[in-house]
């Protein structure tokens, strides 16, 4: 995780300060800077239309009581590709646009699902999950220090009988 984290916040800005540089060094400053705003607003505006697309056929292929083709992987791929997009550079603006069009996208895609399969089958996989809300531990709460938690299946039922029930009234 360590080399991603590496990857994510010093290599990936640098080539892109130095591709921002040498841009603007052939074209001018204000080319380089019209072209950053420009992708920023075609990555936002493609983003939006291939997520609507995906979000359709995954609909479409729902009411028809099939499995989507473009699985949820697909779906992440053009959120992660809009946000390339939209955030300014060259080199992410490339990986972006890489992702959101189809055919490269389909191909990422099932190398990304190749790779997590075969880190299933290995049981190397590892997932995180994140909590949060009022309750801790879900809608259902959890155990605390001071109060044990009972599993739901073995809770002890409570017989109501019919003479059992109680009348209220509300008033205002």
């Amino acid at each position: 995780m360590f080399k991603y984290l590496l990857l994510a916040f010093t290599v990936v800005p640098f080539i892109e300060l130095y591709l921002l540089l040498a841009i603007g060094r052939e074209v001018g400053f204000w080319p380089t800077v019209a072209g950053v705003l420009f992708t920023g607003v075609v990555g936002a505006w493609l983003a939006k239309k291939e997520g609507l697309r995906v979000l359709r056929r995954w609909q479409e292929s729902l009411a028809r009581g099939r499995m989507p083709d473009e699985g949820l992987v697909g779906g992440v791929l053009v959120l992660v590709g809009g946000v390339l997009l939209v955030s300014p550079g060259v080199f992410t603006d490339v990986v972006g646009l890489f992702l959101l069009f189809p055919p490269t996208r389909r191909l990422v895609a099932e190398l990304v699902r190749r790779r997590l399969e075969r880190r299933m089958a290995e049981g190397t996989l590892r997932v995180t999950t994140f909590q949060s809300g009022p309750f801790p531990g879900g809608p259902f709460g959890s155990p605390s220090g001071d109060q044990p938690h009972v599993p739901r299946a073995s809770r002890p039922r409570i017989e109501r009988k019919p003479g059992d029930e109680t009348d209220a009234e509300f008033t205002e």
